[in-house]
């Protein structure tokens, strides 16, 4: 069983390199959350307690951006719901109401556009 634990940690470790302080994460998404420049995001934007500034702001990143993939209400819809499915049950549930709120008003800016 040790064996097999430390076979996985150096097959985890081929595949993620340890990062600068030292640790090793077997999610993409870390590196995705380090890494990604897709978006240039407003510092703080999801600690933002009105919904429809973060979905403005979300749009408006996405609009600015050259790097994105889809439409620019794909990658703010995108961005949204990455973060909120990374922080998983660590959401406050006072936190993930505001934020899915944010997605409707993303949703009607798009539907007005």
């Amino acid at each position: 069983m040790v064996r097999q634990k430390a076979e996985k940690h150096r097959q985890r470790e081929a595949v993620h390199p340890s990062s600068a302080n030292g640790s090793v994460s077997p999610y993409w998404s870390d590196d995705v959350t380090r890494a990604s420049h897709a978006l240039d995001l407003e510092a703080g934007l999801f600690t933002w307690n009105n919904p429809a500034e973060i979905a403005r702001s979300l749009l408006r990143s996405a609009e600015m951006s050259r790097r994105r993939k889809g439409t620019p209400f794909q990658s703010a819809m995108s961005m949204l719901n990455f973060y909120i499915n990374r922080a998983g049950k660590n959401l406050p549930e006072e936190r993930k109401h505001i934020l899915e709120e944010a997605k409707e008003h993303l949703r009607r800016l798009h539907h007005c556009n």
